[in-house]
């Protein structure tokens, strides 16, 4: 079993800055025309294919969450953080958020007819990771979607102290090839579907991967 420890880090750091997360972090609407495409996507894919929910998964205040649900999504968010997810309950009503970690999600088996893992994942250490994407298959229904975006590059470990607004946090931040992540999805059964890396943009020194995965329908002879 690895190691959970980062899990109070990420969940009291988070506690911490949910409001200033807020008034700092871009909303859909103000995202670049990729990332949106992206999103619209997987919209499209989980709505269309009408295998069940979506679960949002370290959906933060709920924004990306309420954007799915306005193009008729059927979704709910869980987050790590209760202060974040306190904060999403009060700016989306209609919609369900949970407090629950990525490695023990509080899901049955083959749930989901998509998994959303918007920029929620670059905490988890690596070795940690091949748990997270099992819960990821294992609510999956055959056939449903993942679409994981978030920071990578070079296996870099980043430890700020300081983040939105100057409040102390303690997580750790793990900058992964895409190569990396692609084969982590494909170990844990998801068939990869689609990548896309986002070059920094002037000025900038982050890049960013968005991927697409299934979970594969088993054919019975």
């Amino acid at each position: 079993m690895p190691d959970l420890s980062h899990l109070a880090a990420v969940q009291e750091s988070y506690d911490r800055v949910a409001s200033a997360y807020v008034e700092r972090v871009k909303t859909p609407a103000e995202l670049d025309p990729l990332s949106r495409g992206m999103l619209d996507v997987f919209a499209e894919t989980t709505r269309t294919a009408g295998l069940g929910p979506v679960g949002d998964l370290g959906c933060g205040p709920g924004r990306v969450t309420a954007h799915l649900a306005e193009r008729n999504v059927p979704v709910f968010g869980i987050d790590l953080s209760p202060a974040m997810a306190g904060l999403a309950r009060a700016a989306h009503p209609d919609l369900w958020f949970g407090v629950g970690s990525m490695t023990s999600l509080p899901i049955r088996d083959d749930a989901l007819g998509g998994i959303l893992a918007y920029y929620s994942t670059h905490h988890t250490p690596p070795e940690s990771l091949p748990l997270v994407f099992g819960e990821f298959h294992r609510t999956l229904a055959p056939g449903g979607c993942l679409m994981l975006a978030g920071h990578v590059g070079d296996g870099r470990r980043l430890r700020p102290t300081q983040a939105y607004g100057g409040h102390p946090v303690s997580y750790a931040s793990y900058l992964l090839p895409p190569d990396r992540i692609a084969g982590l999805l494909t170990g844990a059964g998801l068939a990869l579907t689609a990548r896309l890396v986002e070059e920094p943009a002037e000025g900038a020194d982050r890049t960013y991967a968005t991927f697409l995965a299934r979970k594969p329908v088993l054919l019975r002879g």
